[in-house]
């Protein structure tokens, strides 16, 4: 690991910078960009929460936004208040129909949650390797889809699950950002991170030198739904109102392509991906409304964002295969080390 700024200057130049963009960018920005760039915020504590799995310990994980839909129920159903519990979930049962939380008690109560149904989760899926955990871990979104929808009583099923207040803005995203990134960052590049690595690299060599290659694996896993969860949160107390179709295939494959194209290997380049693909396709759905550019005037095409998405993401791969920052950090000086090189530490 290279010398470079401490952890505790590195906290307080991102909690400036967000500081920074959570009072000011709201004065300057129309709603809708601030709207954009709490989107943004958003999901890249989500894409990070997935890298931790998914780039760092080499567990191609499909069931990640099962935890971030436990999350938002889980927050949406604390953070109602009593008398709309008594309207919208008459049969919830008597503990969670008798009191409400504040905003941040029930995020956090919603990462406790889905960090210790994880661990339930994890225990036997994280032996799984290769394609078969993949198939897996995607067995377990299609199980919390099901009993999302089936849990009337308590979901609400099928129908729109409304009244969860509309808390989360951008101080608090970011916030929750720099959370995220700090500690993820704090893990990755650490020994236990480089164990990480070593697990994703090489299990049977990583077992050989006396690294528990399903407690790794499991912590890892453990810790990136803990932050699915608290971003779950942050999404239920953003939209109001919600369904089990909100986290299921769609968010998976969005969180997924954003991950990839930035690179897997890199916290930076997870960030990179999700602004990279949220500009990218809100200046494609409004280019596909039609624009004249020149004289030359093009008409409406809707659906030609998503195709040209597409088109994009296939050049992306075949050109950049790593994604766009591969294993590389944006550091400025800041502490690193080599993912496409580590250590193995006991």
């Amino acid at each position: 690991m290279r010398a470079g700024l401490p952890i505790p200057l590195l906290a307080a130049v991102g909690l400036v910078v967000a500081g920074v963009i959570a009072i000011g960018a709201p004065l300057v920005l129309s709603d809708y960009l601030t709207r954009i760039l709490i989107l943004i915020a958003l999901n890249s504590i989500l894409v990070l929460s997935l890298s931790l799995s998914n780039g760092f310990t080499g567990v191609f994980s499909l069931g990640h936004v099962g935890f971030v839909g436990a999350g938002a129920y889980a927050s949406g159903i604390l953070s109602l208040t009593v008398q709309q519990k008594a309207a919208l979930l008459p049969h919830l049962p008597g503990l969670l129909s008798s009191f409400s939380l504040p905003f941040l008690p029930a995020t956090l109560a919603a990462g406790l949650f889905t960090a210790l149904l994880a661990v339930v989760v994890g225990y036997p899926l994280m032996r799984l390797s290769g394609y078969f955990v993949s198939v897996a871990t995607m067995g377990f979104l299609i199980i919390v889809n099901v009993v999302l929808i089936n849990a009337v009583d308590i979901t609400r099923g099928s129908r729109t699950f409304t009244g969860v207040p509309l808390q989360t803005n951008l101080p608090w995203v970011m916030a929750w950002l720099v959370v995220t990134l700090l500690l993820l960052a704090r893990l990755v590049y650490s020994p236990f991170g480089r164990s990480m690595m070593a697990v994703r690299d090489d299990t049977i060599a990583a077992g050989a030198v006396g690294i528990d290659v399903l407690r790794t694996r499991l912590i890892a896993f453990v810790i990136g739904a803990f932050f699915a969860g608290v971003g779950g949160s942050l999404y239920a107390h953003y939209l109001g109102s919600f369904s089990p179709i909100t986290f299921y295939f769609a968010m998976t494959l969005n969180l997924i392509a954003m991950l990839v194209l930035g690179g897997m290997g890199s916290l930076s380049g997870a960030m990179i991906g999700v602004v990279c693909v949220s500009l990218l396709s809100e200046g494609l759905r409004s280019a596909e409304r039609g624009f004249s550019l020149l004289g030359l005037t093009v008409p409406p095409v809707f659906g030609a964002s998503q195709i040209v998405l597409g088109i994009v993401f296939i050049l992306i791969m075949i050109f950049r295969p790593k994604g766009i920052m591969g294993d590389r950090e944006l550091t400025f000086g800041a502490a690193r080390t080599s993912a496409s090189k580590p250590s193995i530490e006991r």
